[in-house]
């Protein structure tokens, strides 16, 4: 599942699971991007924030996994070179590749496009009451075996939204209920996304690869 992740919250864990579960997935592996093409490095928090949220986030459930592939990878994070990494970690698996469908919406402007969706399957989750067409439209100029290679699936918990979360601790609204609690303690002990704020360094040493149930893995 790629994502900034800034920060991760109730609605990436959710679209995660019901993929996992809806798509048979032997695991759910969170890839926080490194420095995607279309954001400039003002827009996102520091990697070494997100990955700290991202870990704590996936402590509870055995199937979610994590690797720092993109932020340790230098230049720009195009997702075709991260599955083409995640094929040489999982030979012979049949991959997923979770994102938002808004994200899908820009496909067609994506770096190697045709390749990409050529080695994973697509997942877009949608909020409640999505309209569909629009994504049917966008995606109209790619070849119709490729278009079958993306699925659509709702997840009504994606009415949660990470710019909200930022918004809500600028202004100094709750943030409760709409993320993990570990993640909100960190926000708010290390200072992210307060206007003028310099945000403490990490609480944790992050690993690049840790399984939810702390057990190492092979960084991929």
């Amino acid at each position: 599942m790629g994502g900034t992740f800034d920060p991760i919250h109730y609605g990436h864990l959710v679209a995660a699971e019901g993929a996992r579960y809806q798509f048979r997935l032997d695991k759910v592996v969170f890839i926080p991007a490194g420095r995607p093409p279309h954001k400039t490095a003002q827009e996102i928090s520091p990697a070494r924030h997100r990955i700290m949220m991202t870990l704590l986030a996936l402590q509870s459930n055995p199937h979610f996994t994590f690797s720092s592939v993109e932020v340790e990878r230098p230049g720009p994070s195009y997702t075709v070179d991260t599955v083409h990494e995640m094929r040489r970690c999982f030979p012979g698996a049949e991959l997923y590749f979770i994102t938002g469908a808004d994200a899908v919406l820009e496909i067609l402007s994506w770096y190697r496009v045709e390749e990409l969706l050529s080695l994973c399957y697509f997942v877009a989750a949608t909020r409640p009451g999505y309209r569909l067409e629009n994504l049917q439209q966008c995606l109209g100029g790619l070849p119709g075996h490729l278009l079958q290679r993306i699925y659509t699936m709702e997840v009504p918990a994606l009415a949660i939204s990470s710019t909200d979360i930022r918004r809500r601790v600028r202004e100094g609204r709750p943030i409760k209920y709409l993320l993990p609690e570990a993640v909100e303690r960190y926000i708010y002990r290390v200072g992210l996304y307060r206007d003028g704020a310099v945000p403490a360094e990490p609480l944790l040493a992050a690993t690049p690869c840790r399984a939810a149930d702390g057990r190492e893995e092979e960084t991929l």
